[in-house]
C-alpha cells in the first residue's frame, strides 16, 4: 500500500491543475448517480426473480 501513495499524489496534482473544482465535482456525482441506477435495476430485477421463484 505505501507503493501506491506517491502515485496517488500525483494524480491528484494533476486533477487540481487540469479541472476545476466543479467539474470534478459533477463527475463524481454523475458517476455515482449511473453506479446507484446500475444498482436499483439489479435489485429490481433480483426481487422479480425470487417472487417468481417463490411462486411455483
Amino acid at each position: 500500500m505505501k507503493n501506491i501513495k506517491p502515485y496517488l499524489m500525483v494524480v491528484l496534482v494533476l486533477l487540481t491543475f487540469t479541472m476545476s473544482s466543479c467539474e470534478v465535482i459533477g463527475d463524481i456525482f454523475e458517476a455515482g448517480m449511473w453506479a446507484a441506477l446500475i444498482i436499483i435495476v439489479l435489485i429490481v430485477l433480483l426481487v422479480t426473480w425470487l417472487f417468481r421463484k417463490f411462486r411455483r
